[in-house]
């Protein structure tokens, strides 16, 4: 997640507190998934963002779990989701973000 993104999720938990807030992720593989998950919920891993140490605990998603799914429009999901997800390894991203909501999310 870059340090953009990362002052962006940490304002808007700020703004509106974390219990609000829920990050809907889409990256193309569960291990960047996994990464950006980590970063919102225990703190940028890699030391070089706003989220370095700060431990939001959000809660957070792929947009390809069923959780998310079925709270969009399918039109919508067909049209902007449906073709990439056809090729992703959508059991192991839901492995991944299972994983991290598990340890690391403090409002689910």
């Amino acid at each position: 997640m870059d340090l953009e993104n990362q002052k962006r999720v940490k304002e808007f938990a700020e703004k509106y507190g974390p219990e609000n807030v829920v990050v809907i992720l889409g990256a193309a593989e569960g291990e960047a998934s996994g990464l950006a998950a980590e970063t919102v919920t225990a703190g940028d891993p890699t030391f070089a963002g706003p989220l370095t140490g700060v431990q939001l605990g959000l809660t957070v998603y792929h947009i390809c779990e069923p959780e998310i799914k079925a709270e969009v429009d399918e039109s919508v999901y067909d049209d902007q989701v449906s073709m990439m997800e056809m090729v992703l390894d959508v059991d192991g991203i839901i492995e991944e973000m299972t994983n991290i909501r598990n340890e690391y999310c403090k409002y689910l």
